[in-house]
């Protein structure tokens, strides 16, 4: 018989049909007559009750299972009498496939912390929040992919990889063949990479962002959805070592261009993840966030608020809240900053626009002031900062004096470059860090619970 999903039956069964259904056990229980079990086979929220009596072939077997037991199930649907359920399966055989110990199964019927769960990363999906979470994050990626493939853009593959450093903080993993107890030296004493795989010094890379502008050079409009890396020795709730980026980049597109196409996205995702997976939503607000979807309604409806950096420093100052860090021209937006501009300022997202030049990266195009690049931020109530981007600095001589003036070195930016060379155009892109999303749209406070097994400083264990 073929199998039917959980969600399938629940959604769409009928009593009197016979079907097959497998899953894992989550609760078990006994009555005078007749013992329920609870199943879950990872397809929604929700689990299916099956009912069965001494009757049932194997039953002493059956009627031992603890949680975390697989099983397969065969039985009539029928109208259920309990709350909460509109059908459940009156089995008529059950094949074990695996037994779980009630004494070593670590999920028992209990509240368990995510801080004991991150420890058992390899069992967590089997519960209601990370199956809910996982669901989440599929339903946010195949949305995404949507977006773009319905718009026209190409989904791009950029190496991870990379001889160059994207963002120049300079905090990467470096890949090498060499033997790290014998390393190949010149006269100099300094490590002889030559000698190495790529016979030059290699890393992970943190962005896909500047080989995604060179083929947008080529294709139009194009888009990145890969895994990025970062070595900063970080243990904050907003900090991975591993994570996913989503980056699209579109020639003949000015910062406009930009702004419009990142409120577009954050919008048309939202609201796809609230039409697909509404009960798993629900669960999360239940647990973890109150008010999540109405905050999630909010985004995807309001108009998103725009004004530059100057503006948005001007308000910052001219505010009686107690900040942390002070505000004046010229610092970096702290997530206080924004968090306030959002939440109490404005009351919907906020794009803020035209950063100083100095606390931004070289691949920005520099405004005629001089001293501000058109860059943009999408801040959005409860998270702050989600989206970042900018227009390319699309003319050779600017390109190459910003590079300088930071002290990176030209000749590794050669092909880089190139693309002012032959046939420049003006070209402008945005980053969307897809744990940091994930984040807003459940609610979980740490960016560890979000992905399945976290990278983390002193963690790889999974």
């Amino acid at each position: 018989m073929k199998r039917t999903k959980i969600n399938d039956v629940l959604a769409q069964g009928q009593p009197g049909e016979e079907l097959f259904v497998q899953g894992w056990v989550r609760t078990t229980r006994d009555q005078k007559s007749v013992s329920f079990m609870s199943i879950n086979d990872g397809s929604c929220a929700s689990h299916l009750q099956v009912v069965f009596d001494a009757s049932l072939p194997g039953f002493e077997t059956v009627a031992k299972l603890g949680p975390g037991a697989a099983v397969g199930v065969v039985g009539g649907l029928v109208e259920s009498p309990g709350k909460g359920q509109r059908v459940e399966l009156k089995a008529t055989a059950i094949d074990v496939y695996g037994e779980a110990a009630a004494e070593s199964y670590p999920l028992q019927k209990k509240g368990h912390s995510l801080e004991f769960l991150r420890s058992i990363a390899h069992l967590r999906a089997r519960t209601n929040t990370f199956g809910a979470v996982f669901r989440l994050r599929n339903a946010l990626a195949f949305a995404i992919h949507r977006f773009y493939q319905e718009r026209g853009f190409a989904w791009v593959h950029t190496p991870i990889i990379s001889s160059s450093d994207c963002e120049g903080a300079g905090e990467m993993f470096q890949v090498t063949t060499l033997d790290l107890a014998s390393l190949p030296r010149g006269d100099d004493g300094a490590v002889d990479y030559s000698a190495d795989f790529f016979g030059r010094p290699t890393y992970l890379t943190v962005s896909g962002q500047l080989e995604a502008e060179l083929l947008a050079m080529g294709l139009g409009d194009v888009y990145t959805f890969g895994p990025t890396f970062r070595a900063e020795n970080s243990n904050t709730r907003r900090h991975v070592a591993e994570f996913w980026m989503v980056e699209p980049e579109m020639a003949f597109a000015d910062l406009d261009d930009d702004v419009r196409l990142a409120e577009d996205f954050l919008k048309a995702i939202i609201t796809e993840c609230l039409e697909r997976c509404p009960d798993d939503l629900a669960l999360l607000e239940r647990f973890f966030k109150k008010g999540l979807r109405h905050d999630l309604e909010a985004v995807a409806t309001a108009p998103f608020e725009r004004m530059t950096y100057t503006e948005a420093v001007s308000i910052l100052e001219q505010s009686k809240e107690p900040f942390e860090y002070p505000v004046s021209w010229g610092i970096d937006l702290q997530a206080e900053h924004e968090r306030y501009l959002t939440e109490k300022k404005v009351g919907r997202p906020v794009v803020v626009t035209d950063y100083p030049k100095a606390i931004k990266a070289f691949y920005m195009r520099v405004n005629d002031d001089g001293k501000t690049v058109a860059a943009m931020d999408v801040l959005c109530p409860g998270v702050g900062e989600i989206v970042g981007g900018s227009q390319r600095e699309e003319r050779l001589d600017v390109l190459e004096a910003r590079i300088e003036e930071l002290g990176l070195p030209l000749d590794v930016y050669w092909w880089y470059l190139d693309i002012r060379r032959f046939g420049t155009v003006k070209h402008c892109g945005f980053g969307l860090g897809f744990e940091r999303m994930l984040q807003y749209l459940t609610g979980m406070e740490n960016i560890r619970d979000v992905i399945a097994f976290p990278r983390t400083p002193g963690n790889a264990e999974f």
